[in-house]
């Protein structure tokens, strides 16, 4: 059985030029999530950044990637309009994106969903309590009914997304605000998962139960063997039919 090929993708710039955010992630987030992704022998992890040429995401590197995980922050408008295309067409055509935490802002996950994707947020080192409300969902394997993170940055609703096909996750904050914090989509053949939890500033990315989240959401949003998606370029003019069709007024005017 093939390898599930994951490209982790981070912006790479608040652990080059804020100390504390490097004391906690001292190669840089993507590098801590690609090593829990790389416990995992059924997942072949690479990783790519924001400063890298085509910020990591050739072609080729896309159309090698069955899931794309994606953490950006103060950086969302350095992303190039013509890679978020790429992206885009990559999950029309049957890749996973996975947008992490502050990724509800970045370009592309902005226009999988078509809404501005903007919530309430408060930095304040308070409890996270986060809840499973779909157990059998694929992405909650191995957990319990709920999970805490011990300090996190609080995002709460209203969250302007598409109403979920599947809400895994709800977190509950220590300062009373609610979100739902692990979503899920369809776009296209590919699937989009949202998971909130990752602050830079917080270890919460070495987390077993946050790993464990990131590996089941790997496997859920890996392709499947489907009809390919046929509408990367245009819309199709069906002129042949399936069956006969009565004959026309041939005096009509087709438009199209």
């Amino acid at each position: 059985m093939s390898k599930i090929r994951v490209t982790v993708w981070n912006e790479y710039r608040h652990e080059r030029e804020q100390d504390v955010v490097a004391k906690v992630y001292p190669d840089g987030l993507h590098a801590a999530i690609a090593a829990g992704l790389g416990e995992h022998a059924d997942f072949d992890v690479r990783t790519a950044t924001l400063d890298e040429p085509d910020h990591g995401l050739t072609q080729d590197v896309l159309d090698n990637t069955d899931v794309l995980t994606w953490w950006g922050h103060k950086a969302h408008h350095e992303v190039r309009d013509e890679i978020v295309e790429r992206v885009a067409d990559r999950v029309y055509a049957g890749m996973g994106l996975i947008a992490l935490h502050s990724g509800h802002h970045s370009k592309i996950f902005r226009k999988l969903m078509g809404t501005r994707c903007s919530l309430r947020w408060r930095e304040a080192d308070e409890r996270e309590r986060i809840w499973v409300v779909e157990p059998g969902h694929p992405i909650a394997a191995g957990l319990g009914p709920y999970f805490e993170i011990p300090e996190a940055e609080m995002y709460g609703e209203y969250f302007d997304i598409p109403a979920p096909e599947s809400l895994v996750f709800v977190s509950w904050f220590q300062g009373g605000e609610v979100f739902r914090s692990g979503c899920c989509y369809r776009r296209g053949n590919g699937k989009v998962f949202y998971f909130r939890p990752g602050h830079e500033t917080y270890p919460i990315y070495y987390m077993p139960e946050v790993r464990q989240v990131l590996a089941n959401a790997v496997r859920w949003a890996a392709p499947t063997n489907g009809p390919a998606y046929p509408y990367l370029e245009h819309a199709i003019n069906a002129t042949e039919t399936l069956e006969s069709l009565p004959e026309r007024d041939a005096r009509r005017e087709r438009v199209g």
